[in-house]
C-alpha cells in the first residue's frame, strides 16, 4: 500500500507544498513502489517496510570519516542523557538503504540527516532540530529557525563543502566504544 493512500484513509494527506505534513523543512519520504522496487524483495537490512517502523527515536544520519562530523555526534551523545538520538554512518549499509528508502540523492546531501519518524530534515533544518532536543542551553537555538532558510543553509553549506579542508577526514569511519554501541544502528 502506498504511503499517500494511507495518510488519506488515516484522514492525514499531503500538506500544501507536497511535502508530508506541514512542518518547516520536511522532505517526502517516497514510497517503495514509486521508487520502482518490489515490496517484499525491498525489507534489506532494516527488515522493515517503513521508515517509522525502524525506531521510535530520531536517527542522525551523518558522514563516518568527516572529523567535524565525528565530533558532533560525540557532542551530541554528551548532551543527549535520555538516549533519545539513534546514529548511522552515510557510508554505512544501513544509511545507504535509509537514503535510498527516503528517496535521498547521496549527490545531493551528503552531511548531517534527521530522520524523525516519517519525515527528513537536511542541513540547518536538521541541525536545529537537533539542538532543540539537548539538554542545557543548547535548546535556545532553536528560535533560529525563524531565520530565512537560504541564510541558515548558506552558512551551513559554506560550512559543509570545507569541512575537510577545515577539520580533515579520517580514512574509515569513527568506531564508538562498547556503551555507546547500542545507540549506532549499524
Amino acid at each position: 500500500m502506498r504511503l499517500r493512500e494511507a495518510r488519506k484513509r488515516a484522514g492525514r494527506g499531503n500538506g500544501p507544498s507536497g511535502k508530508l505534513g506541514n512542518g518547516p523543512g520536511a522532505q517526502e519520504i517516497r514510497p517503495d513502489a514509486e521508487n520502482g522496487r518490489r515490496e517484499a524483495s525491498e525489507r534489506g537490512i532494516l527488515g522493515i517496510k517503513s521508515i517509522r517502523m525502524a525506531t521510535e527515536h530520531p536517527i542522525v544520519l551523518f558522514d563516518g570519516v568527516c572529523n567535524l562530523c565525528n565530533r558532533s555526534v560525540q557532542f551530541i551523545i554528551q548532551r543527549d542523557p535520555q538516549g533519545r538520538f539513534r546514529f548511522a554512518s552515510l557510508q554505512s549499509d544501513l544509511g545507504e538503504e535509509l537514503r535510498a528508502r527516503l528517496g535521498i540523492d547521496p549527490k545531493e546531501v551528503d552531511s548531517v540527516i534527521l530522520v524523525e519518524g516519517d519525515r527528513w530534515y537536511k542541513e540547518s533544518d536538521a541541525a536545529l532540530r537537533i539542538v532543540r532536543r539537548m539538554s542545557g542551553a543548547w535548546k535556545w537555538l532553536w528560535p533560529l529557525r525563524f531565520v530565512p532558510r537560504f541564510l541558515r543553509d548558506g552558512a551551513y553549506r559554506l560550512i559543509a563543502r570545507n569541512r575537510y579542508r577545515w577539520f580533515g577526514k579520517q580514512e574509515t569511519c569513527w568506531l564508538p566504544t562498547p556503551e555507546l554501541r547500542g545507540r549506532f544502528l549499524s
